[in-house]
């Protein structure tokens, strides 16, 4: 499994699966090793007995040869008491053992039938003085050879039963080796029994750290947590009474206190929440009539100025009529001719006024009315100009037009543009310093007429 595919399974897993996996995997594993390492070491500490046993018996073989070849009345038994002692341990009897002498000529061919023996001799041979161990092919015997060396009492011995002999030359030589053969089939069997123990002690030993994770993770790590999220699930449900109740003496009884305290404030802060909402409510509901109010009040407004403007509108008529009347009367002096023009300028005048006014009501009522048709926009600009320039000169102004000769007939309500347009011109007029210059533009685009006073 690649570590992709176990970082996935672990996070698809829930979080009891996930303690259980981790936790019994790392157990597994710990006592897997730690049982395996203990093993090993007991086997090796069977078999290196083995190597002890075969140490402590090559004295007592010395022992045995020794009663066998001499008389036990022989002057030679206090020599060999003192060497050897007396004592003949019970592993001998299973044993098996010989003497081997270095090789003669005559004697390597059937050496050379066992290398072992060969080789042990060999290294003896040029001074190593350690003994050699094996466990025979098939596994059922262990071998060790052993150098025996020349002691000056060995020495004085075998030259008194051997007069002349040159084969022992000196103190330390090795003049014969000890080969010692023990069945192992016991040492086997108390190793095998010893592995069977182990691996059933680790398996039940892993089952019960299993079981007891598995107690641990479900009662104390998943029981609180699973407890905090029913909670929580209470609480989005809309039940806001709803409170944990964990008694484990450890972090999750504090994390449930700090839940049950968050939950308080929040209680807390959706009542003031509430509050709120209602004075919120309530300055709605005021202001919605206060709203009410001010609509009334600006239709009344828009109805009064609408009936105001009809009613001058008709007086407004007729002085602005007498007064053309009286302009044209013979029997008026100058000056009663000057006073008549005013009252008509005046009452025209007023008259503009007026229908601003009405057609600002018109506006916010909505009643509004255009007046279609098609005019061309450089006779509406040529004559506002025509009407701006004395003002202008005043100020000495220049006016300027720059109309695009591929400008259409435009359909649309005259007076409105024309309205529109004076107003324009007159602010950029009134706000253009004295020898200036005011532009007057007009273009289209592909939708659009574009006019614009600069």
């Amino acid at each position: 499994m690649s570590y992709r595919a176990f970082k996935h399974l672990l996070g698809e897993t829930s979080l009891e699966r996930k303690c259980r996996f981790i936790f019994g995997g790392g157990i597994l594993i710990l006592i897997t090793a730690s049982f395996y390492w203990y093993g090993s070491q007991s086997e090796k500490m069977v078999f290196e007995q083995n190597l002890q046993t075969c140490r402590m018996m090559v004295n007592p073989i010395l022992v045995t040869h020794h009663w066998v070849e001499l008389e036990p009345d022989s002057e030679f038994r206090p020599v060999i008491k003192s060497m050897f002692g007396e004592t003949v341990p019970d592993d001998m009897k299973n044993a098996t053992w010989k003497f081997i002498s270095p090789p003669t000529v005559e004697d390597k061919k059937r050496l050379l039938q066992d290398e072992f023996e060969y080789d042990a001799l060999e290294r003896f041979g040029i001074g190593e003085l350690d003994p050699v161990t094996r466990t025979q092919p098939g596994g059922t015997n262990y071998q060790y050879i052993a150098p025996l060396h020349l002691s000056q009492t060995c020495m004085s011995c075998h030259q008194l039963l051997a007069p002349g002999s040159q084969i022992y030359t000196k103190v330390g030589d090795v003049f014969r080796a000890v080969s010692i053969t023990i069945p192992v089939e016991r040492t086997n069997a108390m190793v095998q029994r010893n592995r069977g123990i182990l691996i059933l002690t680790a398996v039940v030993t892993a089952f019960l750290a299993m079981v007891i994770s598995y107690v641990i993770v479900r009662y104390i790590i998943v029981k609180p947590v699973k407890h905090l999220k029913d909670v929580s699930e209470a609480v989005s449900a809309g039940n806001l009474d709803v409170r944990a109740d964990i008694q484990t003496r450890d972090e999750f009884e504090e994390l449930c206190h700090a839940f049950n305290r968050m939950l308080r404030n929040l209680v807390a802060l959706q009542e003031e929440l509430r509050g709120l909402n209602r004075q919120l409510d309530k300055k709605v509901d005021e202001l919605a009539q206060a709203n009410m109010a001010l609509f009334e009040m600006n239709r009344l407004k828009s109805d009064f100025l609408a009936t105001m403007s009809h009613e001058l509108r008709t007086p407004l008529n007729s002085i602005i009529g007498f007064s053309e009347v009286l302009s044209t009367t013979e029997r008026l002096s100058e000056k009663e001719r000057r006073y008549a023009a005013n009252i008509q300028t005046s009452g025209k005048m007023l008259l503009g006024l007026i229908n601003d006014i009405l057609d600002l009501a018109k506006i916010e009522s909505g009643k509004m009315e255009l007046h279609l048709e098609e005019f061309s926009i450089r006779d509406v600009v040529e004559g506002l100009l025509t009407m701006a320039r004395p003002i202008a000169e005043k100020k000495s102004i220049e006016l300027d037009v720059a109309i695009d000769p591929d400008v259409p007939v435009v359909h649309q309500d005259a007076g409105k543009i024309q309205q529109i347009l004076y107003n324009l011109l007159s602010n950029a007029i009134k706000f253009t310093p004295e020898g200036g210059r005011v532009i007057v533009s007009a273009e289209t685009t592909e939708t659009d007429l574009v006019l614009a006073v600069e």
